[in-house]
Order: structure tokens, then sequence, then C-alpha cells
């Protein structure tokens, strides 16, 4: 099975547990959406979902002393624009329970409470699509708005400077040095990936070895939204990825994990908490002042992209962008830097 399959697998399983825990009507919800959005995009509704349900029991009299089960859709009609105003203002700060009922603090600023409100927004839309509902309030509340925050990117210096510490691990401590030996090669040819085509973390870890072309020098993945693309790579990538193939047939993969390109020490597919523990160990010892994740290696491959095309249409497309606009808002900064050079350019008299 491909890793992608099994994925998806995992994600339908927990959709169907999250699912007994809300109100019966919503398994209508996710079937009816299940043909135009991810699975992964089902699962964060359902959380969401449960967040808001869970508030209703909590603060709402008319369902105060009721369980999720309880629920039903007529009680939708119930709610005003007020209460979802009070919801989003709940989400500031609430607590919930663990799973053996210690209390836990949850906070949300403007991109969480988009968030979740838009679970809520895309559930009533469907119930009153259907005329199941007679009014949709989500449709009088503003949604939070989110500020912008600066992107965080490598410079090139500071690009050269991590793959140096990655191939050498000079800084490294002495108990590091000795698993650096062993897992350099991977490290080095997966961060040289990440940061030699832009790819999101999760396409990275599921790629397979047949996934790989030298051929053409590219390497297919799947995209966000389940789309596969082949993404093209320069020599110093090639060269790294050749190098960590001759330490990966080495190798005595785990059943389930033979095909995987990148292995954990434990010689199972790696995960995404390990590639993000490896890049940041890697870069506070050459960038300490900036923190440095997959995600930011793939904002510096498209800010060198745009640097040196620039034509946003290629990095939207490099990046797997579906809305150019997207890439633009990532990428303003940098039109502004250029507009202000325009500038020096000009000459309205000679001196």
């Amino acid at each position: 099975m491909e890793y992608t399959d099994e994925i998806k697998r995992k994600y339908f399983v927990r959709l169907k547990e999250l699912e007994c825990d809300l109100p019966a009507f919503t398994e209508e919800f996710f079937r009816a959406i299940s043909d135009t959005t991810q699975i992964k995009t089902r699962v964060s509704y359902a959380y969401d979902l449960r967040v808001f349900f869970a508030f209703l029991i909590k603060e709402h009299d008319c369902f105060c002393g009721r369980t999720m089960d309880q629920i039903e859709i007529a009680d939708l009609e119930k709610i005003s624009p007020e209460d979802l105003e009070i919801y989003l203002e709940y989400l500031t700060f609430y607590m919930t329970q663990d799973l053996v009922g210690n209390d836990i603090q949850r906070t949300n600023k403007e991109k969480g409470k988009s968030r979740k409100l838009a679970a809520v927004r895309k559930m009533y839309t469907h119930f009153y699509k259907r005329k199941k509902i007679a009014a949709n309030p989500t449709t009088l509340v503003e949604t939070p708005k989110t500020h912008d925050k600066k992107i965080t990117r490598l410079e090139i210096e500071e690009v050269a400077r991590l793959l140096d510490e990655v191939e050498r691990g000079a800084h490294l401590t002495t108990n590091e040095k000795k698993w650096h030996a062993k897992t350099k090669s991977r490290d080095f040819a997966l961060i040289s990936l990440l940061l030699g085509t832009g790819m999101r973390l999760s396409e990275c870890i599921g790629i397979d070895i047949h996934h790989i072309d030298f051929n053409v020098d590219g390497v297919k993945v799947t995209r966000k939204g389940g789309n596969e693309a082949t993404l093209y790579f320069g020599h110093e990538v090639r060269d790294a990825l050749t190098a960590y193939l001759v330490d990966r047939q080495k190798a005595t993969p785990l059943p389930g994990h033979e095909a995987a390109l990148f292995l954990s020490t434990q010689n199972k597919r790696i995960n995404e908490r390990s590639v993000e523990k490896l890049v940041k160990k890697y870069s506070t010892l050459v960038v300490s002042f900036k923190n440095i994740s997959p995600h930011k290696l793939r904002s510096t491959y498209g800010t060198n992209l745009y640097r040196e095309s620039g034509d946003i249409y290629l990095v939207a497309d490099a990046l797997g962008h579906k809305d150019v606009n997207t890439t633009k808002k990532h990428y303003a900064a940098i039109d502004e830097q250029r507009r202000k050079s325009a500038a020096k350019f000009i000459t309205l008299r000679e001196s």
C-alpha cells in the first residue's frame, strides 16, 4: 500500500471515531462533503465542531444538561449570530479535559478562531442549502481579522552555513557527533531536498525510493489535494541523494517500510516530528535568532526562486499553490524591495 493511501486510511478511521462523539446528523454533513474536501480537512472540521457543540452544552441555556447525541438538526435554529459571537469570545480562553480527566487550558488567536468558525459555517451552509434549517446565522458573523506574520527565511549565506553544519557537524556535542556519523548522509540529502525543491514536509516523508528518477533529476510527490507532481532538482540535490542512497541500500527496513526513501534510526519511515527536530537541531547552531522549521526551508526556496526568476506564477506552480494570490501575499516584501531599488536607476538631471 502506498504511504499516502495508508495515511488516508488512518485519517478515515479517526474521522469515524470522531463522528461517534458528535451529534448523529453530522455524519450526513461529512458524507456530503467527502468528494469536495480532503480527509485531513474533514478530520479538522470534526475536531472543531466537537469544540462548538461542547461550548453549546456548557454555555448555552437551551443545551445545558444535554449530551451531544441528544442534539438534533432542529437545534441549530436556536443559535443566533450573537451566540456565535459569544462562541468566538469563548475560544480566546477555555478549559477542556484530557482522557484521564485532567484540566487543560486552550487558547485561540484570530487564526484559530477563524478556522473554527469556518467549520461551523460549512456545516450550517450544508444544512441550509438542503433546506433542513430555516436560517444560516453564520452569514451574519464577521470572520476574525487575521494579521499576516513576517515570513522567516534563510539568506543565501545562511543556507550555505546550514548545509556545512549538516555535512560536517562541527558544532554538535560529542554525543550528537556519534549519531551524526550514522545519519549525516540522510540528513544532508533530506535538508538539501527541502531547500532545493520547496516541497512540503508531508510530501517529503511520503517519498518512496522508486519516486526518484535520476534520468530527469526529478521526484514524484503527492501534493496537497491529492494530485501527483514531479519536482525537479539541481546537481547539488542529485549528488546528496546519490550519496545517501548508497547508505540507504545497506539498511534493513522494518516490514511495511521497505519502500520509504528516508528512514529513521529505528529503520521506519521517518515522521514529521523527527524531521522538525533535526531541522531545528542544525539550524539553531548557525542561525539561533531565527526559528527555522521545514516550512521555513520551503519559504527560503520560494524566495530564492522569485529573486532569480521574478516570475510569481512559476513560484506558485513550483510550491503547489492553487491560488497565485497566496504566493503574492508571501512574497510581497520582495516586490517592495524591487520597487525601492527601481528608484536608483532613474536620473532626472545629469549631475
